[in-house]
């Protein structure tokens, strides 16, 4: 197993992360050894990040890490009682987040995934992200928001009557995402149902590497 963790985290270096950063100088971190999809866009950069609560003292192991990311704001998909699941952060804005969530509607029957909206890279983040999480359906305003970042548009159109307790866990939320120690999204924090490993993965990955970070 150390063997090919090490081969992996070898692997990603060669080819990089896909992970939208806030500067463009800056390349993504890892704290697992997964590599990201081949088919993922390549990286983008990031304009004017959006407004949320000052950080927290940053966490400082995985499974302090794991436990904290179990109490963010967010919405689910998969199945409602799992002994697998894993968090995602991410930014409306973000094509790689929507390349992970397509990738993650493949394996909707076997992982629960908790999706949680943070405020990270552009002035939209924070209402869009509000939209989608205070909708009545936020699968499905996910869905769209998605599909038009994914074609290159901007994505959902935020509710011009946004409910200040949701815009307050979306800045919340990123103000835990700071915590991490992370500068990308989409961040997965996970914790594997085989061996009990938990950590972090900054970057969009294949469905065959979320069922993998699950134990699955």
């Amino acid at each position: 197993m150390q063997r090919r963790l090490f081969a992996l985290t070898a692997l990603a270096s060669l080819i990089g992360l896909s992970a939208c950063q806030k500067q463009a100088d800056t390349t993504a971190s890892s704290t697992t050894s997964s590599p990201a999809s081949a088919g993922a866009p390549a990286p983008t950069p990031a304009g004017a990040g959006g407004t949320e609560s000052p950080a927290a003292t940053a966490i400082s192991t995985a499974q302090d890490a794991y436990v904290l990311a179990a109490t963010g704001n967010g919405f689910s998909t998969g199945p409602i009682m799992s002994a697998h699941t894993v968090y995602v952060f991410f930014d409306t804005t973000c094509p790689h987040c929507a390349h992970l969530w397509q990738a993650a509607k493949t394996v909707t029957g076997q992982l629960k995934v908790v999706w949680i909206p943070v405020a990270f890279l552009r002035p939209q983040s924070l209402p869009q992200g509000a939209t989608i999480l205070g909708a009545a359906d936020p699968i499905a305003a996910m869905d769209e928001n998605e599909a038009s970042v994914a074609h290159r548009g901007n994505g959902i159109t935020a509710s011009t009557s946004l409910d200040d307790a949701v815009i307050a866990k979306v800045k919340a939320n990123t103000s835990m995402f700071k915590q991490l120690n992370s500068d990308s999204v989409p961040l997965i924090v996970y914790r594997n149902g085989k061996t009990g490993q938990v950590g972090q993965h900054a970057g969009a990955v294949t469905a065959a590497e979320l069922l993998a970070f699950a134990g699955l």
